[in-house]
């Protein structure tokens, strides 16, 4: 585990939550190690940390797709209930870029593209639970540093004429109607990013370099105080399909919205369970034949 991480992990020993959230109401940790659903941020700033309080998170998320696994892990930070800080890493097996090596790249076998995230949350207005009988939302603004190392993929990065780090920022804001056990979520993402940074950022020329605004939205059911169905859907910038059609590799660049359906429960207030059908769409179809990408995700999360 890097350094940064362990550090953050040893605060859970000054951890002072006590009372602690309803159930499943601060969300679960996304592949992004936020606060929020599985692809995306909500507005709730996560662990079990109330006013006043200090709690931390861990989380361990598997996904695996047709032609691709990506493993991530993370931990977080609650202060008072009022900044999330976090910290994240991203694991992608590439292994079907070996297909690159007859284009002239030297691809490695088995390569991987890993992505570091610091984020950081800042909770605006608002109380999903406290506020529940109200239209009032709860809102937070965030961002996310992300840096990619590519390892033998870099000189594709490279060609694309995507940089290897960059900077999501994004406004969330989650309502809860308790009473009828259902929470809605609207998050709008300002990000160059693809594949959510795992191939790099922006595009040579025709592509787009340029950030863009991005929805992302969810929606979740309580179907009882520690049992949860819901789905996702996140708008994605596809910044490379023209770069790709320039390049006569026609639609072989493309990137598709992502989409999930998930479960998520939590046998104790300290623990959580995800499990999700994952349609990420096409990722890269030029080495994948076109093949849509979709899979099942597992998630476990710890909160104090």
């Amino acid at each position: 585990m890097p350094p940064l991480l362990a550090a953050l992990c040893l605060v859970a020993g000054l951890a002072q939550a006590e009372t602690g959230k309803l159930r499943l109401t601060g969300g679960v940790s996304s592949v992004e190690a936020t606060a929020g659903g599985g692809i995306t941020p909500w507005a709730v700033l996560g662990t079990q940390a109330t006013d006043g309080e200090i709690g931390v998170s861990a989380n361990l998320n598997r996904l695996s797709t047709n032609d691709y696994g990506l493993s991530t892990y993370g931990v977080a930070l609650n202060l008072k209930n009022t900044l999330e800080l976090s910290l994240g890493r991203q694991d992608l097996s590439a292994q079907p870029a070996t297909a690159l090596n007859a284009l002239g790249f030297s691809v490695s076998p088995n390569p991987h593209l890993k992505m570091d995230i610091v984020g950081a949350k800042l909770h605006l207005m608002g109380n999903a639970v406290l506020d529940s009988d109200n239209w009032l939302p709860e809102v937070a603004v965030g961002l996310q540093y992300k840096s990619t190392q590519a390892g033998s993929l870099k000189p594709v990065l490279d060609f694309l004429g995507a940089k290897t780090s960059g900077t999501d920022v994004y406004v969330a804001a989650t309502k809860l109607f308790l009473e009828q056990g259902l929470l809605l979520n609207a998050t709008l993402r300002y990000t160059n990013a693809n594949q959510g940074g795992l191939l790099g950022f922006g595009s040579a020329a025709p592509g787009r370099n340029s950030r863009s605004l991005n929805p992302e939205l969810a929606v979740a059911y309580l179907l009882r105080k520690d049992l949860a169905i819901g789905a996702e859907y996140r708008f994605m910038p596809n910044n490379l399909e023209a770069l790709g059609r320039a390049a006569g590799l026609g639609s072989g660049l493309r990137q598709d919205d992502w989409k999930d359906i998930f479960v998520a429960w939590a046998p104790t207030k300290n623990v959580s369970l995800t499990g999700a059908y994952v349609d990420l769409g096409q990722v890269v179809p030029g080495v994948t034949g076109g093949r849509k990408q979709r899979g099942l995700y597992l998630s476990g999360q710890v909160a104090y």
